[in-house]
This record gives structure tokens, C-alpha cells and sequence, in this order.
């Protein structure tokens, strides 16, 4: 699609250090998110895609590594990983058991079973939940209600290519989910812990709206997990 097409090449050509981001155009900027783990992101809205439609582009100290879409439901539709050579990963039409943050938030908990195709020819099934659990937080002025989730990722001969669990947030109100404390397994059965919590919201007018900058636990250990930990991390959702 257009959007998609027009936000990689933006991407694809802004480092980090041209320092505000600006999304393609007909699209419109309206919120950025100062995270754990050196990561900030930046959300926009497209007039052209289907409205409910969500993008985020993440970023961390070496410039933007990761681009989504989700829709209403907060379902993976599209993501770029923008390593070397980007990868652009889709959600299989008619999932057997579609992400639904309607369920969620009406129920308590929601279960999902869909797959994933990538342009590099791979593909995947995953499966797993989301449980309201009924606690709530505030982040810099943000109410926000507490999940655990937990997932697994398999590709067609039933290998595990990813598992997680943990916490994460939702905003009702934006219908977006962010990430919170958890552990991870890349494969290869250990789990590595990891906390991409949210730490400021930004909206427009307030200082530091756009930037591609983070500025939390950027120090020399997390730019030696930076590369795949932080795909990972900003992957689970989105």
C-alpha cells in the first residue's frame, strides 16, 4: 500500500540524529513515547489506510529499527524490520483465532492463534493470551490497565522460533497496548528479561514531541543488546 511503501523509504533514509520525525505524507504524527530499554516511539495516523489503523516507528540509538501497523483490535497487520535489508512481515489472511482488544477489555481475557508471512519467504504461527489483571497504573499522567500475557512462535514444523511472557499495559482510550516487564526465549530455551515500560508520553506542543532520541537506559549494556533484543521487544505487539 501506499503508506506502508512511503514509511519505509522515510525511515529507511532518516538516522537518528536528524533528531524529529516526520511521517509520510497524508499521515499525521500524534504521539511519542519515551520507553525502557533505549527505545523511543513515535505513532501516527494515515488518511488513507482503514480507519482504527495505527503506526508506529520505533527508534533507538542507532536510528529507526522497527515499523508496524496494527488495526482497531490491535492486530498485527504489517511490520518492517529494518535491519541491513528490510524485512516486511504481514498477518495471514482469516486467523484462526483473531487478536481482539474488543475481547479483552468485555471479558477479561483474550486468545489468539494466527500466522505470519514474511517477504523473505518465512513463516510462522503464533499462539497465546492476553488477561486483564485488574490492577491499573499511572505513567506520566496516563492511566493505564495491567495485562500478563504469554506467547509462543513456531515455524511450520512446529520449532519454536519465539516465547514470552509478563506484563504489559493498554490504553482503552487509544486502543494500544504498550510493553511492561518480561522474559523472553529467542529459541534457544533461555529466557532473557527484559522491560521496555513506558516512561513518558508526549503529545503535540509538549517539548520532546517527535524526537528520535531515547533517553532512558541507554547505557553500554542495553547498546550491546540493542540489535535483536530490541526487535523482540517492540515485535510482541505490533
Amino acid at each position: 500500500m501506499r503508506g506502508s511503501t512511503l514509511a519505509i523509504l522515510l525511515l529507511a533514509a532518516s538516522p537518528a540524529y536528524a533528531g524529529s520525525f516526520t511521517p509520510p505524507e497524508g499521515c499525521t504524527t500524534f504521539m511519542t513515547v519515551q520507553a525502557r530499554a533505549c527505545r523511543v516511539s513515535n505513532y501516527y495516523k494515515c488518511t488513507a489506510d482503514v480507519p482504527g489503523d495505527q503506526w508506529r516507528a520505533d527508534f533507538d540509538q542507532q536510528g529507526p529499527f522497527f515499523l508496524s501497523r496494527i488495526n482497531s483490535e490491535a492486530e498485527w497487520v504489517e511490520s518492517f524490520d529494518l535491519g541491513d535489508v528490510a524485512v516486511r512481515q504481514t498477518l495471514n489472511p482469516a486467523p484462526a483465532d483473531p487478536a481482539s482488544f474488543s475481547e479483552l477489555l468485555s471479558s477479561g481475557t483474550d486468545t489468539f492463534e494466527f500466522g505470519l508471512t514474511r517477504d523473505n519467504g518465512e513463516v510462522s504461527r503464533v499462539n497465546g493470551f492476553d488477561r486483564l489483571t485488574g490492577k491499573t497504573v499511572t505513567i506520566d499522567g496516563i492511566t493505564l490497565k495491567q495485562t500478563e500475557f504469554e506467547f509462543t512462535e513456531t515455524d511450520p514444523a512446529g520449532t519454536i522460533l519465539r516465547q514470552s511472557n509478563g506484563n504489559e499495559y493498554i490504553s482503552p482510550d487509544m486502543r494500544l497496548f504498550f510493553s511492561g516487564p518480561s522474559q523472553w526465549n529467542g529459541g534457544d530455551g533461555e529466557f532473557l528479561p527484559m522491560d521496555g515500560s513506558p516512561v513518558q508520553f508526549i503529545f503535540p506542543g509538549e517539548p520532546g514531541f517527535a524526537s528520535t532520541e531515547p533517553l532512558f537506559d541507554c547505557d553500554a549494556l542495553m547498546s550491546e543488546l540493542s540489535g535483536e533484543a530490541s526487535v523482540i521487544l517492540a515485535s510482541v505487539r505490533q
